[in-house]
């Protein structure tokens, strides 16, 4: 079964580069995973089969919008705002049962979040890498720290501005946001090797 598997990865793997070389659109974050990144963690780790490298699943980002209960705009700004930043729509999340010391009752507005996979997953962190991270001040890394421990990274943004989708016209009121990588590493080590060879701007030292 293990072989019939990697037979199938691998066989996917010499699809996608085909697909890329004829000029059909592969983001190129997924180009790097497959020509460098995948040979460096086989190397790194000695994994028999290409199954054993860790990959991307899906990376979630979640804004909370406090006072969207009160505010509907709130609500319909961040919406808008994350669905340029990501390129697809957001869920609005509601409040699942009332809780009487922040005013707040069930069925109320929260949050926004949304889930990428596929292309606009690679895209997304292809654009986070490269342009948001660098106009974040005085940015000197990301943590080492923000592992889960099961190889998953989380990553903590005090605000929405340093994506250049967003001009300062376009918010409503500044924002932080989380972002979640979810990977299939089975160690911190390993998921910290498979961003690194992505490009993630991860410290040594511990970083932001």
């Amino acid at each position: 079964m293990a072989k019939k598997e990697a037979k199938k990865e691998a066989k996917k793997q010499e699809t996608e580069q085909a697909v890329a070389q004829e000029g059909a659109y592969v983001p190129r974050l997924k180009v790097r995973y497959w020509q460098r990144v995948v040979p460096d963690l086989m190397k790194r780790f000695s994994y028999r089969n290409i199954m054993q490298v860790p990959r991307l699943q899906r990376v979630v980002i979640n804004v909370g919008v406090g006072d969207g209960k009160d505010d509907a705009r709130a609500i319909e700004s961040t919406v808008k705002e994350l669905s340029l930043i990501t390129g697809q729509k957001p869920v609005v999340k509601r409040a699942k049962r009332a809780i009487a010391g922040f005013r707040l009752r069930k069925g109320q507005p929260i949050a926004v979040t949304v889930t990428l996979r596929k292309d606009r997953m690679w895209d997304f962190l292809d654009r986070l890498i490269n342009a948001a991270l660098p106009r974040i001040r005085d940015f000197k890394g990301l943590s080492a720290k923000a592992f889960d421990g099961r190889g998953n990274y989380n990553l903590g943004l005090s605000e929405q501005l340093i994506y250049p989708e967003l001009t300062y016209d376009d918010v409503y009121r500044v924002r932080g946001m989380n972002v979640t990588i979810v990977t299939t590493a089975r160690t911190d080590e390993e998921g910290l090797a498979l961003l690194k060879g992505l490009g993630f701007p991860i410290a040594d030292g511990g970083g932001r």
